[in-house]
């Protein structure tokens, strides 16, 4: 029984090593790619690791293009579409938790049915509204856009969370002497944690990587986010593959880097969140 347990952990440990093997390998191939001069990226046989490491595809990249100007606006457009959708998501989530009233959970399913609509179905619609009310081609657009398309599952996600908070925390807090603001600030927020943090990480990850909204909705380049501004570089009359994969582990690394570092908040936040329950 133990040797028949223990084959099928090494089935198992192979099989995700296979599995991480085939997702990490383009990232290793590009990260690579990006270190070798372009005398090595058409050589054939292709190498693997490059002979004659080298940054001049990072230093052109920064030299000949906006990229910085690129991942500056990727920033501010994509923390502003998280904030401004978690300040609509928590309270509408916990609205739809706490408080009943009729046709509660027929806006419930209908907030989940309107997230099942592709981006390209409400682009131009959405594009004719921003420049109706002048704001086409302004980074309050895409925020806008980023919010519309993310709450819809934004709220239903945070509304699973909520619900599995007793209600009884909240009026043993209020039965304390505590408004009801007070007591969802001090008591349901820190519960709900882990799920703001996951929705703020699929929100930042959906703004970040978008390319539709951003080429509709954008014209002037010095407004551009990072996925159309790569995806010009495509347009040159010769493709530079470094500088390409140089921009795309740039791309990369930051979002790994929030990764990293929301991890441990995540975990702490689903642990004491199983406590308190």
């Amino acid at each position: 029984m133990t040797g028949r347990s223990g084959l099928q952990w090494l089935l198992l440990g192979l099989a995700v090593a296979l599995l991480l093997a085939f997702a990490a390998f383009p990232l290793l191939w590009m990260g690579l790619t990006a270190l070798k001069p372009s005398t090595e990226i058409f050589t054939w046989p292709p190498r693997l690791l490059p002979e004659a490491p080298t940054l001049s595809n990072i230093e052109r990249l920064f030299a000949q293009t906006h990229f910085v100007t690129y991942f500056k606006n990727s920033v501010i457009v994509s923390s502003a579409a998280v904030i401004l959708t978690l300040l609509l998501a928590v309270p509408g989530a916990y609205g739809l938790t706490r408080y009943r009233f009729f046709g509660r959970e027929t806006i419930a399913a209908t907030v989940l049915f309107t997230y099942m609509f592709a981006p390209i179905m409400i682009i131009i619609p959405f594009y004719i509204v921003m420049r109706t009310f002048g704001l086409a081609n302004t980074h309050i657009a895409l925020v806008l856009a980023y919010c519309a398309f993310s709450l819809p599952f934004a709220l239903w996600m945070l509304r699973t969370f909520f619900q599995s908070i007793p209600i009884d925390l909240e009026e043993a807090a209020m039965t304390d002497g505590a408004s009801r603001f007070r007591a969802v600030i001090h008591v349901v927020i820190p519960m709900a944690l882990p799920g703001i943090i996951a929705t703020a990480i699929l929100t930042f990850i959906l703004a970040w990587n978008d390319y539709i909204f951003a080429r509709i909705l954008i014209s002037s380049d010095n407004l551009k986010t990072l996925p159309v501004g790569i995806a010009d570089l495509y347009n040159a009359s010769v493709i530079d593959w470094g500088m390409i994969m140089a921009s795309g582990l740039l791309v990369i690394i930051p979002v790994i880097i929030v990764f990293s570092y929301v991890q441990k908040f995540l975990v702490a936040g689903w642990g004491s969140g199983g406590v308190k329950g």
